[in-house]
C-alpha cells in the first residue's frame, strides 16, 4: 500500500479571470519522526531545480510502492506559479514579483519574537519536547496570519507546509555557477554531509544573511530562541538550506540525475527512506562565511570577456574579467580589467556579456569576511 497523496492549494485571486495553484506531494507516515520539505522553482526562472525535483519524485514513487518510506517527505515540485507567469520580452521574469518588485526569496516572516512570548514561561528541560513546544507554537502563529497579497499567501502557504520540517532545502540555481549551498553557521558542520553529498564545490555560511530567504525563515529562529532562552535545550532543529544547482542553462539529463540521486542518497542517511546507507563522500571544499563574498562588480560600460571559469582558484587582486568599452579610442576600443578583491574560488558569474558601473558580473567565496559587508548579504 503506497502513502503518495497530493494536495491543491489555490492561491487567492490577484486578477479577474485568474487562478493559481500549487501542488505539494506527500509521502509517507512518518514512522521514524523525521520530516524532510523540498521545494523548486521559488525563483521561477530557474530551471534546473524542476527537473530534478519531478526526478526525485520518480525516485520516490520507486521507493514508495516497495514500502521504504520511513519519514514524511514532501515536495513541491512548482514552488511559485506566479513567477511562472511573468513573461517579458520572451522569457520568464521570475525573481521578482512583478506587482511591486519584491524577491520572491525575501521578506519572509520572521517570527522568532512572537514564538518567544508564546513559549515563555513553557520551556523545560527535555529537548524534544521543547522542538515540539516550539513547532506547535509557530503552527499557531502562521495560522493566525491574513495574507493580503497573492504572493504573501503563497509565502504564508509554503511555510506553512515547512515549518515544522528537521529538513529544509530550497532548490535554486545562478547564472553560470559550480553547484553551492547556502545554510546557517551554526548548522556546519552537523550539515556538512548535504555539501558533501551534491558535491558541493562553496558552502557558504551566515546565521542571518538579512531580508529573510525562505531557507532563513525555517532555521534561524531556532538558534536566535537558544540564545533568548539560554538556560533551556533548544537545539538548531530544522537543517534548511539552499541549494544552488549550478547555472540556469545546465539542465542536461546526467546533471539532473545525478542531483536527483544525491537528494535521495541524503535523504536516506538522514533516515527518511529504508535502504543501506552508502558512505558520506569526501567534502569538495571546505565551508566559508558568506561574508567572505566578494560580489565582483563592474566599473564601467562595455562588453565582458571572462578570464576565469566558475570553479576556478583566484587569489587577491587577480584579474578575472575585462570589460572593453568599444567607443573608445575613435573606434579602437579600450579595455580595462575587473580583479577580485579576495582569494578563493570564482564559483559564479553572470550569464550575458554586457557590463554597466555596479552590475555584479562574478562572486568569489573567500575564506575570511570582508570588511564593510553590512548585514544583507545577498545580492537583490
Amino acid at each position: 500500500m503506497t502513502t503518495k497523496r497530493v494536495q491543491e492549494h489555490l492561491l487567492p485571486i490577484s486578477a479577474v479571470g485568474t487562478e493559481r495553484k500549487i501542488i505539494s506531494v506527500h509521502f509517507g507516515a512518518n514512522k521514524s519522526g523525521v520530516k524532510a520539505y523540498i521545494q523548486a522553482g521559488l525563483h521561477a526562472d530557474e530551471a534546473p531545480g524542476y527537473l530534478v525535483a519531478g526526478r526525485l519524485l520518480e525516485l520516490l514513487d520507486q521507493a514508495d510502492a516497495a514500502g521504504r518510506i520511513s519519514g514524511e517527505i514532501i515536495v513541491v515540485p512548482v514552488a511559485n506559479p506566479i513567477g511562472l507567469s511573468q513573461w517579458g520580452t520572451d522569457i520568464i521574469q521570475g525573481r521578482f514579483d512583478a506587482t511591486n518588485n519584491i524577491n520572491f526569496n525575501r521578506r519572509y516572516y520572521d517570527l522568532t519574537d512572537e514564538i518567544a512570548k508564546k513559549i515563555d514561561g513553557l520551556l523545560g528541560g527535555d529537548e524534544k519536547k521543547n522542538i515540539e513546544l516550539i513547532r506547535k507554537c509557530t503552527g499557531e502563529i502562521l495560522a493566525a496570519k491574513q495574507p493580503v497579497t497573492e504572493a504573501e499567501a503563497l509565502k504564508l502557504l509554503l511555510l506553512t507546509l515547512s515549518h515544522d520540517a528537521d529538513i529544509v532545502l530550497d532548490l535554486h540555481c545562478d547564472h553560470q555557477a559550480v553547484l553551492h549551498v547556502y545554510m546557517g553557521t551554526s548548522l556546519w558542520p552537523a550539515g556538512a554531509d548535504l555539501s558533501a553529498q551534491l558535491g558541493a564545490g562553496v558552502t557558504l555560511l551566515a546565521d542571518n544573511s538579512g531580508d529573510t530567504p525562505f531557507d532563513e525563515a525555517n532555521s534561524k529562529q531556532w538558534w536566535e530562541l537558544a540564545e533568548k532562552f539560554a538556560g533551556f535545550p533548544i537545539p538548531p532543529a530544522c537543517l534548511s538550506a539552499t541549494v544552488e544547482l549550478r547555472g540556469v542553462a545546465d539542465t542536461e539529463p546526467k546533471m539532473t540525475e545525478m542531483d536527483a540521486q544525491n537528494l535521495y542518497l541524503f535523504l536516506q542517511r538522514r533516515g527518511l527512506i529504508d535502504g543501506d546507507r552508502v558512505p558520506v563522500p569526501a567534502l569538495c571544499a571546505e565551508a566559508t562565511p558568506l561574508q567572505g563574498v566578494d560580489y565582483i562588480t563592474a566599473t564601467s560600460a562595455g562588453i565582458l570577456s571572462f578570464l576565469k571559469k566558475p570553479g576556478d582558484v583566484v587569489v587577491k587582486g587577480e584579474v578575472v574579467a575585462e570589460v572593453r568599452n568599444p567607443m573608445k579610442n575613435e573606434g579602437r576600443g579600450e579595455t580595462l580589467p575587473i580583479a577580485s578583491k579576495t582569494s578563493g574560488v570564482l564559483f559564479a558569474r553572470c550569464a550575458d556579456r554586457f557590463s554597466r558601473p555596479g552590475k555584479i558580473v562574478a562572486k568569489v567565496a573567500g575564506a575570511e569576511p570582508l570588511e564593510g559587508k553590512g548585514t544583507n548579504l545577498l545580492t537583490s
